[in-house]
């Protein structure tokens, strides 16, 4: 039986049907604004928690800050402070995909 698992895959991966869409950013998160008030909200969470970290899992790797009330949902585009976290990308990427996918339910659950 140990053999048979050894054994090299003949196929190898198969390729995707449909590719994913090319991630296109919102131009909000490449203005100015945006970018200053990323900058001052650091600054504020350095100043108020002495570092910035993944509010999920502390990592201080390719943070991301995101809005509790998605924008798309009617969220303001800059809140008060105390109305953004951060996030690792990872986290960031599941709590958007959560998000998306309550609005294509309708936002139900």
């Amino acid at each position: 039986m140990g053999r048979l698992k050894s054994m090299p895959s003949r196929l190898g991966a198969l390729p995707p049907r449909v590719a994913a869409m090319p991630k296109v950013a919102d131009s909000f998160y490449q203005s100015a604004e945006w970018k200053d008030y990323r900058a001052r909200h650091r600054a504020w969470t350095i100043q108020r928690q002495g570092g910035v970290w993944c509010l999920i899992c502390g990592s201080t790797h390719r943070l991301i800050l995101d809005h509790r009330e998605e924008r798309k949902d009617g969220g303001a585009d800059l809140p008060p402070f105390d109305q953004m976290d951060w996030y690792c990308a990872g986290h960031h990427n599941a709590k958007t995909a959560a998000a998306r996918a309550r609005r294509a339910r309708g936002g139900r659950g």
